[in-house]
């Protein structure tokens, strides 16, 4: 597929994945499609950069496992910080009842790894464009 038919838009995400090859393949392919591209490598630097950052963050993908700081954990303080986070969780190994629970909670969506870039692409601009239209 080329990258022409995959939709990319302008806005800011915060890649949190503890896997250099994961981060290295979305930052690359995000950037591609035009996005500005924030990497935290944990969970409790993806807060700190959350933080840091008020309003410049219009997306978080969110690894659920990771050292320091899991996704569950990590989720909930952004959510403290910012109860309008759009956060997109991601993992290879998840129970179902955890992702309910933190779509429940108020996460904007889920997608198993391996990533594929279409997904990853669709998704993205789904949960940006339905947050700017509604």
């Amino acid at each position: 597929m080329a990258n022409d038919t995959l939709s990319g838009g302008n806005e800011t995400i915060l890649i949190v994945d503890d896997h250099e090859t994961i981060w290295d393949f979305l930052i690359d392919a995000l950037q591609e499609l035009g996005y500005s591209v924030l990497l935290a490598e944990n969970g409790l630097d993806a807060v700190e950069i959350y933080e840091s950052n008020p309003g410049q963050i219009d997306l978080v993908l969110l690894d659920m496992i990771m050292p320091k700081s899991g996704g569950h954990q990590t989720f909930m303080r952004l959510k403290a910080i910012d109860p309008e986070v759009k956060v997109l969780l991601s993992s290879g190994f998840v129970s179902e009842q955890e992702v309910a629970d933190l779509l429940d909670a108020g996460a904007c969506g889920f997608l198993p790894k391996p990533h594929r870039l279409p997904v990853v692409a669709g998704e993205i601009r789904r949960i940006l464009d339905q947050h700017k239209n509604g």
